[in-house]
């Protein structure tokens, strides 16, 4: 009898069928666990952050999302897999079936047989509270849990996808994706206003200055794309710019012009009238709203006060140059463009009188071999998402904004 059992177990061990035993569960993200099609009761397993609990006498109801869908997964556990761990704010594992739900609320939800916390929270202390509603300068404080609220999550979503939506755009219509620096020597528009590098303390170099000549973070990667343009027809970038939102440092954005349409200022607005005088964030807003709430063209700025670069108009007695604004309600400035000074000539007097010809010989460069007449402009992205989402202030559309007296993260 034993040699037959172990023939039998030999047998058994040297077999190709598998051992019966169940079936692992299949670890799947929240939003492709809500949008299976067949919940028949098939084991998987999730992982995410508690965002709602709530314990009754014998069932324990969890909402747990992983940041890939806005909405959450509602788990349904026995109350004896209750834990004090299982707070709002924690981390869990949870294995479970996933069936249909009773609920209309819900097409799906899992039925857990096992939850693991990963990592505690502690609702008390954890400064985002459940089940209230923070107001966004109050979120503010907090960028590193900021993005698990769903204003903010809705919001970073919406601008990865207009992100990924302008990529597309300029790529079907045949652009050239370019980087183009952050660190510059061109201070194009007034970046050495506000921030010059310059080298530690401690680090020791021979010279002035690390790179030889003044360098800055830039606010435009627009004359760079000028050299590409060289190569490629059309290009187009979008790389980080370090102009502060503030209204000391929009003095290049903020001046008044000429507007196409003829318009008559209230009393208010009476001093807009005199040339060059500075148009603020709220004066935008006005002529937006004085022209029926529609995108407005402001057009024809002075000479004296845009950037060299910019296409002489070559009239009087205002003298202007070939620039555009694109005013939007409840934002002001979206867009900015112009034509570029093309003609050697007007490029070098006018360098020559500011002192620029050494710093800038490498522009007059482009015109000298093989120039042609060409302009460009820059969309404030960020902008953009305060008008398409109507966010009133453009701390509330980026990750990990930066502004004046506060640098977190």
């Amino acid at each position: 009898m034993l040699g037959v059992r172990c023939l039998l177990r030999s047998v058994r061990f040297c077999s190709s069928a598998p051992f019966p035993k169940h079936k692992p569960s299949a670890k799947l993200s929240v939003r492709d666990a809500l949008g299976a099609q067949n919940a028949s009761g098939e084991r998987i397993k999730i992982q995410g952050w508690i965002r709602s609990v709530r314990s009754q006498k014998e069932v324990l109801f969890l909402h747990v999302n992983d940041g890939s869908s806005l909405e959450s997964l509602q788990v349904v556990a026995d109350s004896g897999l209750d834990s004090r761990e299982l707070n709002f704010g924690s981390s869990v594992e949870v294995q479970g079936q996933l069936i249909k739900s009773p609920s209309k609320r819900q097409n799906v939800e899992l039925k857990a047989e096992k939850i693991k916390v990963i990592g505690n929270c502690d609702a008390k202390d954890f400064p985002i509270k459940y089940k209230e509603r923070h107001p966004l300068e109050y979120l503010r404080q907090y960028p590193h849990f900021r993005c698990r609220t769903n204003v903010l999550g809705s919001i970073l979503r919406i601008r990865s996808e207009a992100t990924a939506a302008i990529h597309s755009f300029f790529k079907d219509s045949g652009f050239v994706h370019i980087h183009t620096p952050i660190i510059t020597s061109n201070d194009s528009e007034g970046a050495g206003e506000l921030f010059q590098l310059e080298p530690s303390g401690k680090l020791k170099v021979p010279e002035e200055n690390f790179f030889n000549v003044p360098a800055f973070l830039t606010v435009s990667g627009q004359l760079h794309l000028e050299v590409m343009s060289g190569a490629f027809t059309q290009v187009f970038t979008f790389g980080p710019t370090f102009r502060a939102e503030n209204s000391q440092s929009r003095r290049h954005l903020a001046e008044f012009y000429m507007i196409e349409a003829e318009i008559s200022f209230v009393d208010s607005l009476q001093d807009l009238m005199q040339w060059g005088a500075d148009l603020r964030t709220e004066h935008e807003k006005y002529l937006v709203k004085h022209c029926g709430n529609i995108p407005v063209f402001v057009i024809n700025y002075p000479l004296t006060l845009k950037p060299f670069y910019m296409r002489d108009n070559e009239d009087g007695p205002q003298h202007t140059v070939a620039a555009v604004d694109l005013l939007v309600p409840g934002v002001g400035e979206l867009f900015g463009g112009g034509l570029r000074e093309e003609r050697y000539h007007f490029l070098e007097e006018r360098l020559a009188r500011s002192g620029l010809t050494e710093v800038y010989q490498w522009y007059l460069d482009l015109r000298r071999f093989g120039s042609v007449p060409h302009g460009g402009f820059g969309m404030g992205f960020e902008r953009y998402l305060q008008c398409i989402l109507g966010v009133d202030n453009i701390k509330d559309v980026i990750p990990f904004p930066r502004f004046p007296h506060s640098c977190l993260l």
